[in-house]
């Protein structure tokens, strides 16, 4: 046949196509599944890991739950809890801690389980360092 080469071309392109999509599903996935969780004492769920803030590029722009992001607000991004909900982020090797509002979904960084506003990472003493251990404790 004269034009094999090509039917392998194409063949080869559609394999590397199911590869890229079978890719992307497998990291939709996996940042939309649930992070672990721990129980406390009695039903208060916590959540342990890095938390980050948000860049200045962001101020003034819609979040996922339609509010205006606002660098000065307590607020962060969770990947799962719904919007509305109120989180104390306590830094667990100093022990300072902040409350905050969920408006957005995010980080979408491997380890981080939330993105604070500039205001909440300034109470939390993270600004210089960019990243903190945190314990995540879901208030009612």
């Amino acid at each position: 046949m004269m034009f094999s080469h090509l039917r392998k071309r194409r063949r080869f392109a559609r394999s590397i196509q199911a590869a890229w999509a079978a890719a992307i599903l497998l990291s939709i996935t996996s940042l939309t599944s649930d992070p672990a969780m721990a129980r406390d004492d009695g039903d208060v769920a916590s959540q342990r890991g890095q938390a980050s803030f948000y860049s200045d590029r962001f101020q003034g722009r819609r979040t996922a739950s339609g509010d205006t992001f606002d660098q000065q607000a307590l607020t962060a991004a969770h990947r799962s809890l719904p919007f509305g909900t109120k989180v104390l982020v306590t830094r667990r090797d100093t022990g300072q801690s902040v409350e905050v509002e969920i408006n957005d979904r995010g980080p979408f960084v491997k380890g981080r389980v939330i993105d604070l506003s500039k205001q909440a990472a300034r109470q939390l003493g993270m600004l210089k360092r960019g990243t903190a251990p945190v314990l995540l404790t879901y208030l009612p």
